[in-house]
């Protein structure tokens, strides 16, 4: 799908949303925070309840914050992937806010770095228009990538950020990835953290997400 494509769509549905979202503010509704992410938001190789995200709900609730969480995250998924899926998601679920944590299958396949960027841009500029706010949340790649690369490819999120004016989460993983004992946070892939490990991931999008939502 071309930048044209999912800007028309986005554009389209402005005002619509837009209006949504304002009625839904006004009549104290809670707010509709959609992850749209890959394996690492979509509790890969884990059993059901025990990633992040549902964990997520579950500090909400503990912390009497009303909100619905969507999580429209695919295993495998690319920013391309969830460039393409957005659109219906956004109209679907109309949500109040938007964790996109996509990126790293990019890397795995050796996407173009323009590519990622465009597409993460795109996904964010599409969710504010339609009165959402947007959080990115980061990933890096280990130093065999090499450090040219590795930096650029950490850079990306940060630029969509700050282009945007959006929430940023610079690193899924820290605290795992880069913890004394890291091999025994991840699975037998080397990939994907264990159920051990997802309080520290939502510890690391907590306080930026918390920040966004109603006080």
């Amino acid at each position: 799908m071309t930048t044209a494509a999912l800007g028309g769509a986005g554009s389209a549905g402005t005002w619509t949303a837009a209006a949504h979202a304002q009625a839904t503010n006004a009549a104290g509704n809670k707010p509709v925070i959609l992850v749209l992410g890959d394996s690492l938001s979509a509790e890969y190789g884990l059993k059901r309840g025990e990633g992040w995200v549902p964990l997520l709900e579950k500090r909400l609730a503990q912390q009497k914050i009303a909100a619905t969480v969507v999580n429209a995250s695919i295993s495998g998924d690319t920013s391309s992937g969830g460039r393409a899926r957005f659109p219906a998601l956004l109209a679907q679920h109309k949500p109040s806010h938007v964790v996109l944590e996509l990126g790293a299958n990019d890397a795995l396949r050796g996407l173009p770095l323009s590519d990622t960027e465009s597409n993460l841009l795109q996904i964010t500029k599409a969710a504010q228009a339609a009165g959402a706010k947007v959080l990115i949340v980061g990933i890096q790649v280990p130093p065999n990538y090499g450090g040219d690369y590795t930096r650029r490819f950490e850079a990306v999120f940060s630029k969509v950020a700050g282009a945007t004016k959006s929430a940023l989460v610079p690193f899924l993983l820290k605290g795992v990835a880069d913890a004394p004992d890291a091999l025994s946070l991840f699975q037998a892939d080397r990939i994907h953290p264990t159920a051990v490990a997802q309080p520290q991931l939502l510890d690391n999008v907590w306080p930026e997400l918390r920040k966004l939502l109603p006080k």
